[in-house]
């Protein structure tokens, strides 16, 4: 099995080559795969734009696993991905995209954060534990979901579900990959320092340009 090596229906790309047992990846390739599978999955208007480039090369890094890359730009492998950006810029396609270059290592699943809280008022606390100590996950558009409430009780259910992430990285360093429309200031605002402090140690924070313009 040659994990540089992706069977898309009947195409075949071979994003690099093995030099001496490890994988070189070819960066073009790797786009050019990218823009197939986006458009497999998101429809034939989908499109990698250059002004993203480079953001994108950083993520491929990461999730490649290329550790003396990612030292240079200021990478953890180690932790997860908090990718940030204004609504409409390509945060969700991307990490739904993204773990599909290393599909035997990027196993996580794209979960709304709307809907982990509605999950919590119909079933109460077991989804937290489900969410926070259980598999990969990326939470999609963390900080714009509403507060829970199961049969009277408010919680703040991201904020306990990424409490629960940190003690689930520490304990076993299970990744955790979200994304958010919020900055800094939005996000302590919206879970309080406590969270904000242990989503520092869960993440590399990954942003889009404020300034990039909505794809849809």
């Amino acid at each position: 099995m040659h994990p540089h090596i992706i069977h898309e229906k009947e195409t075949l790309f071979e994003l690099g080559t093995i030099e001496n047992n490890i994988i070189q990846y070819d960066f073009d390739k790797v786009v050019a795969y990218l823009n197939y599978k986006g458009r497999l999955t998101f429809g034939k208007n989908f499109k990698i734009y250059e002004d993203d480039m480079f953001l994108l090369y950083k993520l491929c890094l990461y999730f490649i696993r290329d550790y003396k890359n990612c030292e240079k730009y200021g990478l953890d492998p180690h932790k997860g991905i908090l990718l940030s950006g204004p609504v409409g810029c390509g945060k969700t396609s991307w990490m739904k995209l993204l773990k599909n270059i290393t599909p035997s290592t990027n196993t996580y699943q794209v979960v709304p954060s709307r809907y982990v809280t509605f999950q919590f008022n119909g079933k109460g606390y077991p989804v937290i534990e489900l969410y926070g100590s259980t598999n990969s996950y990326c939470f999609d558009d963390i900080g714009v979901e509403p507060d829970g409430k199961h049969f009277g009780q408010d919680c703040n259910v991201m904020g306990e579900v990424l409490l629960s992430r940190h003690d689930l990285f520490i304990q076993s360093k299970k990744l955790t990959f979200a994304t958010t429309n919020l900055n800094a200031e939005e996000i302590d605002n919206r879970y309080g320092s406590r969270v904000r402090s242990r989503m520092r140690q869960l993440f590399n924070l990954v942003a889009f340009d404020n300034n990039c313009k909505d794809k849809r």
